[in-house]
């Protein structure tokens, strides 16, 4: 063994004598050539990087607002996603005025991050603004990133400030999917109170979890990129109401041109001031969900029932105007099918009426007490996890979908 390091090192003693007597290679690079290289070395040295969560950074996920460089979410299951290959990822999250408020309980704004499809995060924002480390390591690997709001818009919002990574490249936004889904809704798309089954319970964000609902699970068995438009209490011609008097401004139609009807605001920006640009996203399919609100100021009372049906052929039309190649899929049954006369003879009327005939209705099935029944009486996660399945079912059929 000592032979053959003596045997080495001659070797090597050689090669440096040579080198300093003139050895010259055929052809040496050039000056230009070898500063681009170490250019190129320096590059690939993980450094700590502060992106700004706009769309040339992050895919965006629903409807969201951008204000002086802060990416705002409000409306069920927005959010952001990119991917990036490094050491380490945080986030910073900023509070709105609901975060700050003594009387912010029940009403803070649920937010998820998911590292590389594994939910690693699930907090309330009750700050006004908080750091939080998504992903640490000693060596370099590759990532995926989810950022999305699991609570409603009407209660509050949360933004994104930034989002800091060590790496030797970019974060980059992931890949649209071919298959885009928007789905309009009240309280069960929003998931309210899925994580509490005690039907006795009432409304919190912190029991919404909009990752737990029919429509999120529907686009995760399609694959498809989704949007929701979803307001608790809310519907086509009265909110929810318990005294049999018309709610009428807790209206879905109301509200759908808005980025986001919400109460929640940061130094005087707020959402609800913004009306959505509907070019952002161009849905394949819009599916509503909305009536089990107007059931309880319709009842049996045909003339409310006429209207009910009127203002959702106006809706329809609504819709298709922002939304001219969309499929439209008119949903209703989860929690009971009361007003589900009224939405076939809405399509009916409204296939008459402009000879559009990409629109159809689909009744859900009534959910079970054998599946669970979540706060005030709202459906289960198994629930949901059925209507998923009918509806993916469906689309697959009307969009003729590989199966």
């Amino acid at each position: 063994m000592r032979s053959y390091k003596i045997t080495i090192s001659l070797i090597t003693l050689c090669a440096v004598l040579l080198s300093g007597c003139g050895a010259q290679t055929e052809n040496p690079p050039a000056a230009s050539e070898t500063a681009a290289s170490s250019a190129a070395e320096a590059a690939a040295v993980p450094e700590e990087k502060v992106f700004v969560p706009d769309k040339t950074h992050v895919k965006l996920i629903g409807r969201t607002a951008i204000d002086n460089d802060i990416l705002w979410l409000a409306n069920t299951d927005s959010g952001c996603e990119f991917t990036f290959s490094g050491l380490s990822a945080s986030l910073t999250v900023i509070g709105d005025n609901v975060a700050s408020s003594s009387s912010g309980e029940g009403n803070y704004a649920r937010f998820a991050v998911y590292l590389n499809g594994e939910r690693i995060i699930d907090d309330l924002v009750k700050e006004p603004e908080k750091n939080y480390e998504i992903f640490s390591s000693e060596t370099e690997s590759e990532n995926t990133v989810t950022v999305i709001k699991l609570s409603e818009a009407g209660n509050s919002t949360l933004g994104i400030k930034d989002i800091r990574v060590v790496s030797a490249g970019d974060i980059s936004p992931t890949p649209e999917k071919p298959l885009k889904i928007e789905f309009i809704g009240d309280s069960i798309t929003c998931g309210y109170g899925v994580d509490d089954e005690v039907k006795e319970h009432h409304f919190s964000t912190a029991t919404e979890d909009g990752a737990k609902t029919y429509a999120y699970k529907t686009a995760q068995k399609l694959g498809a990129d989704y949007s929701m438009v979803c307001y608790s209490g809310h519907g086509i011609i009265s909110g929810y109401t318990s005294n049999g008097r018309k709610s009428p401004n807790q209206l879905v139609p109301k509200f759908y041109e808005m980025t986001a009807h919400t109460s929640g605001n940061y130094n005087g920006f707020s959402m609800s001031k913004t009306d959505w640009d509907f070019d952002v996203f161009r849905p394949d399919a819009v599916v509503i969900n909305l009536g089990t609100n107007d059931a309880s100021y319709c009842k049996n009372n045909e003339e409310y029932r006429a209207e009910f049906r009127d203002r959702y052929v106006d809706f329809l039309k609504q819709i298709r105007s922002h939304n001219p190649d969309a499929y439209i899929l008119c949903t209703l049954g989860i929690m009971g099918n009361d007003l589900y006369t009224e939405i076939e003879e809405a399509v009916s009327l409204y296939k008459e009426e402009t000879g559009d005939e990409r629109v159809s209705a689909m009744m859900f099935e009534n959910q079970s007490m054998d599946d669970g029944i979540a706060a005030d009486w709202h459906p289960s996660e198994k629930t949901h996890e059925k209507a998923a399945e009918k509806l993916a079912a469906e689309l697959k059929s009307i969009l003729d979908l590989d199966p």
